[in-house]
């Protein structure tokens, strides 16, 4: 495991929405820890270094606990949808070439024939990888499709130890010429005939006023 990865936890004993404000104005982040059997061990992280290293999807944390190393895998983020800060965070017990499944994004390389737009259907695929081997996504190559070419999960090129989870035959990308937008021009034609013709009849009536 990067040693990159690896994050001083803090074993927390208070908790309560009162305790998770106490933590996050100290510029930390509640977590609980689960999985393999094990009671939950709620922890305290660092606030910063945690929100880097979580960017990546799926991302597996080597947390130094009271001086003991345990990965685990970040599963759940809970941020404040106003200030987007992280409330808590949920990670799962893993271990070294324990396989696991997640939801990998799909990342879509090249371009499409002219005048055609490659539309991505699923924008993840569930996989199950190696718990310390989870690839950051799938690429996916459009370079030159015709019109009508879909491509689906089941023909996608998968990272090495990688095994599809998700329907073999998902949709994942789709191909096609994209409609005529109708900008709407024949019904402003209209409405200016139609207003000619109210002028014309605004006249006419003044006309016998007049007389």
């Amino acid at each position: 495991m990067d040693e990159d990865n690896q994050v001083v936890a803090e074993l927390r004993e208070s908790f309560g929405k009162g305790a998770a404000r106490k933590i996050r104005a100290a510029g930390k982040i509640p977590a609980v820890i689960y999985g393999h059997g094990t009671e939950p061990k709620h922890v305290t992280l660092p606030g910063h270094e945690t929100a880097l290293l979580i960017r990546k999807a799926n991302a597996v944390l080597d947390l130094q606990i009271a001086g003991k190393s345990q990965l685990a895998l970040v599963k759940d983020v809970q941020k404040d949808p106003v200030h987007q800060i992280i409330e808590h965070m949920d990670l799962i017990v893993v271990k070294r070439g324990e396989k696991v499944q997640v939801e990998v994004p799909v990342h879509v390389e090249g371009e499409s024939a002219a005048g055609t737009i490659a539309d991505l259907d699923a924008h993840t695929l569930l996989l199950e990888v190696e718990a310390t081997h989870i690839p950051e996504n799938v690429v996916v190559s459009v370079e030159g499709l015709e019109e009508g070419t879909q491509i689906l999960a089941g023909a996608v090129e998968l990272p090495k130890g990688a095994t599809l989870i998700s329907d073999a035959e998902a949709l994942v990308i789709n191909v096609h010429v994209p409609q005529k937008v109708d900008l709407g021009e024949e019904p402003e034609a209209a409405e200016g005939e139609e207003a000619a013709e109210a002028a014309s009849a605004d006249e006419a009536a003044e006309g016998e006023s007049a007389e």
